[in-house]
């Protein structure tokens, strides 16, 4: 059995906690309604603060797939959110698109601090050198 690196372990897991907390988030976001006002903020600060654990331990070979994937997600996940809002006034199809707008706007909470910090890792990186 060949030895793993374990270089990337806590942000591998910190990432597939996120992404499965954002889509369960987005879906009982959804099925629970606005109401829990404490609880919606709660989840999309704990999303934020994973997304930047996530970006400060992306390794530097891995920088330009993270920021090429993570930006295509987010520019996508905002297409999205603004389509599914205008699809949901013109055609009056709420129940879906709110499922869809709300799991997108998890999404975006995790992958916009990560896609910051990577970002801002990679400047500092080029100005170093």
């Amino acid at each position: 059995m060949p030895i793993r690196s374990q270089e990337n372990l806590i942000a591998a897991w910190a990432f597939l906690i996120a992404v499965i907390l954002a889509v369960v988030g987005g879906l009982v976001t959804t099925l629970i309604g606005q109401n829990n006002e404490t609880a919606n903020q709660s989840l999309m600060g704990l999303l934020s603060i994973l997304g930047l654990v996530v970006g400060y331990f992306v390794a530097e070979k891995d920088v330009k797939t993270f920021l090429f994937a993570s930006v295509s997600l987010v520019i996508v996940s905002f297409a999205g959110i603004q389509g599914g809002v205008l699809s949901a006034a013109i055609l009056g199809i709420v129940n879906v698109n709110k499922l869809i707008t709300n799991v997108l706007g998890a999404l975006m909470f995790l992958f916009v601090p990560a896609t910051i910090i990577v970002a801002l890792k990679t400047v500092f990186s080029i100005a170093r050198s």
